[in-house]
């Protein structure tokens, strides 16, 4: 399938780095507002920050909560993700509790992804949970797919960048032979490249996370002769 350059920027969220100021987080938000891309990636405390900027630029302020490790308690999370919404966030992102997985606990699981999906669904908000697919088996994976269908969570997410290995071709293949249409997946980490890019969204992700979006989408406009 034939992508454009505009096609590709509005599936993008664009990622900062660690270690950014106020300053630098204005640039990447003008970037993303100037690219069209489908977010900023933002941290509870930031969200408001960025969400000031993006205002009315189509752009959406997407904050994850409990990063990268996720082992906040359900009640902790819970509390972060209110004060990302009362902030401004139109999009909150949170990760599976790996402990509680390696554990079987999938009551725990179900129930912690749950509620956090109904208080998105609250403020008509799109929720993504982040599976750390580096330290699971395909056999998690699956079951992990299983409880995102049945609470209708807005994306499932491949890693966060803070594993040792990131999104690879099989584990967004996996996912999106596990979840319905209605539910997106977000591949990110270690996608720097458009031709990295380009072979995910071949293989069924619609949202990439990656520090690299204004340097694939300039590369895509100059093969473009755009």
């Amino acid at each position: 399938m034939k992508y454009s350059a505009n096609d590709i920027a509005h599936m993008i969220e664009h990622v900062p780095k660690i270690g950014n100021g106020y300053e630098e987080l204005e640039r990447l938000c003008l970037e993303a507002i100037e690219y069209q891309f489908a977010a900023m990636d933002c941290t509870e405390a930031s969200v408001g920050f960025c969400k000031n900027i993006l205002k009315g630029s189509g752009v959406k302020a997407s904050a994850t909560i409990s990063f990268p490790l996720s082992q906040s308690s359900t009640a902790a999370k819970l509390f972060e993700a209110e004060e990302a919404i009362k902030a401004g966030a139109d999009e909150i992102g949170f990760g599976v509790n790996i402990l509680e997985v390696k554990a079987k606990n999938y009551n725990y699981i179900k129930n912690e992804m749950n509620e956090i999906v109904k208080l998105c669904k609250r403020d008509n908000l799109a929720s993504k949970v982040t599976f750390e697919n580096y330290y699971l088996s395909d056999e998690e994976k699956i079951w992990l797919c299983d409880i995102a269908s049945e609470v209708e969570v807005g994306y499932v997410k491949t890693s966060t960048g803070f594993a040792p290995g990131g999104a690879t071709v099989e584990d967004v293949k996996l996912m999106r032979a596990h979840v319905p249409s209605t539910i997106g997946v977000k591949a990110s980490a270690g996608i720097r490249d458009l031709e990295t890019l380009l072979v995910m969204v071949e293989a069924g992700a619609t949202r990439i996370g990656t520090t690299s979006g204004v340097k694939i989408i300039n590369k895509m406009r100059e093969k473009n002769n755009i």
